[in-house]
Order: C-alpha cells, then sequence, then structure tokens
C-alpha cells in the first residue's frame, strides 16, 4: 500500500489546499438557487478557480472527466457531469470540487438544498453531514481504518438510511487518489492503522433507498438502481499527533464548530 506521511511544510501546504477548497464551495454556494444550470455552477466555479484563487481544476480531464468539478443532482450518487438541465426548487445537487494549489490537492464536497426542500430531504443531508463527522472524529494515530467506516455505518442504518459501498475515501496529497481507500462501511479494529502526517479524505454517500448503485454509459455519472435519493458530504483531514485537523472547513464550520 502506497501512502504518503508529510512533513510538517507539506502539511502547511494541503492546509493551503483545503483553505481554497472551503473558499469555493462558500463562495458557490449562494449560486446554488433554482432555475440555475449546473454547467453554470461549473463555469462559475472554473473561473473563481482560474482568475480569483489561482488554482487548477483537478477534475478538468482527469481519467477524461470533461469538466471542473462534479455536480451531483438528487438520485445521482456521485460523479455527475454538469449539463444544461436546470435546478428546480426541492432539488439537492452535490457540488464536489478540488482545486490544485503548488502541486497539492485540496479536496471537498456538500450537499445544497436548493430553495425550500421536503423535511424528510433535509433529513437526508443532515444525517450524511453527521455520518460524515461521526468518521471524521475517530480519526488518530493508531486508530484502525475499520473504525471510520464502522461508526459511519452503524449511524446512518440506525437512522434507516443504506451507505454505498463501491465508492469510498482516499489518500490525497500531491496526487489527487493515493491509497489508502476508506471505506464506509466495515468493523471496528480493523484495516491499517493511521498514522501522524497521514492526510485522506471522509466522504460518505447515503441513500434514502437501498445502498445498490450502478454506473451510467458516460462511464462517470452514478445513480442509486431504485432512484432514491442520495446525498453526500466531504472533507479532507490531516491525522495530527494527537487526533485529526480537518483541512477544508467551510467559514460557517469554522465559526460554529463540528456536531455534537
Amino acid at each position: 500500500m502506497k501512502f504518503t506521511i508529510k512533513t510538517p511544510a507539506e502539511q502547511d501546504a494541503m492546509r493551503r489546499a483545503g483553505r481554497m477548497a472551503a473558499d469555493l464551495l462558500d463562495f458557490i454556494e449562494p449560486h446554488v438557487q433554482p432555475g440555475i444550470t449546473t454547467d453554470e455552477l461549473d463555469r462559475l466555479c472554473h473561473q473563481h478557480m482560474l482568475e480569483v484563487q489561482k488554482t487548477v481544476p483537478a477534475p478538468l480531464n482527469y481519467r477524461g472527466f470533461p469538466r471542473s468539478i462534479c455536480t451531483s443532482v438528487n438520485h445521482v450518487v456521485c460523479h455527475g457531469i454538469p449539463g444544461d438541465k436546470k435546478l428546480k426548487a426541492g432539488d439537492i445537487v452535490n457540488v464536489d470540487v478540488t482545486p490544485i494549489t503548488d502541486g497539492w490537492h485540496g479536496d471537498a464536497s456538500r450537499t445544497f438544498a436548493v430553495g425550500t426542500v421536503a423535511l424528510s430531504t433535509e433529513r437526508l443531508i443532515n444525517v450524511t453531514y453527521r455520518a460524515m463527522w461521526l468518521g471524521i472524529k475517530q480519526l488518530r494515530p493508531e486508530a484502525h481504518l475499520g473504525d471510520i467506516g464502522a461508526a459511519i455505518q452503524q449511524y446512518v442504518e440506525s437512522e434507516h438510511f443504506s451507505v454505498v459501498r463501491e465508492y469510498c475515501g482516499h489518500g490525497i496529497g500531491r496526487t489527487f487518489h493515493e491509497d489508502p481507500q476508506v471505506l464506509h462501511y466495515g468493523s471496528p479494529g480493523t484495516g491499517m492503522k493511521l498514522q501522524a502526517g497521514m492526510t485522506i479524505t471522509v466522504e460518505p454517500m447515503v441513500n434514502v433507498g437501498k445502498r445498490h448503485v450502478r454506473l451510467l454509459p458516460d462511464g462517470w455519472t452514478v445513480i442509486t438502481k431504485d432512484h432514491s435519493l442520495s446525498a453526500q458530504w466531504e472533507h479532507t483531514v490531516l491525522i495530527t499527533d494527537t487526533g485529526f485537523e480537518v483541512l477544508t472547513l467551510g467559514a460557517r464550520e469554522r465559526e460554529q464548530g463540528p456536531p455534537q
């Protein structure tokens, strides 16, 4: 398994990249309104990265992906390609961004409500957000990868939702995706032990219906097989000597802190 331990200087570089990802999501949030297309969200993010942040969009042309961000609407689980369909009130959309700063990747995503959504939809968003944080709170040196997935799976299933198993978090640094794979299900005390200096993403995908998914013919877009709603949240996290540091906190999270 090939993973990297970041030096103190490299950790600072990852902090800068993580802040860029968080700031980009803060920038795009007010634009997520009924009537906008996901292509327009992509254009706005692309322009902000190149002209304001002076960063590079990692997804663009990554293994052939045609856009600068991923936008996954309603029953799209992940890797949705921005297009010309307009968002409407009641939709949800996950916006996944990865700006590159001085060669380092900051990776984060949020699920946004478009206009007013049903209470059941709001609950899905909130459960997924809390599940991500429950996974993050397992992080410390000598913790096992399985501890992350177990905490997420136990909570999500107790809320009568399901966890997608085919897609997972990952190590990150100078490379977009590196080891280890970070599963969002599993058993505590299993898998490799974490080490200080590792940087990983925790990014659970949670479905209202069953966990099963299907890849569309475009080779990227993943949907729920039963067309039930799906939500996702993602943070990039540094393992520290005493626990963890979330590198992609948005302005609201920096002010309010994680959920209790």
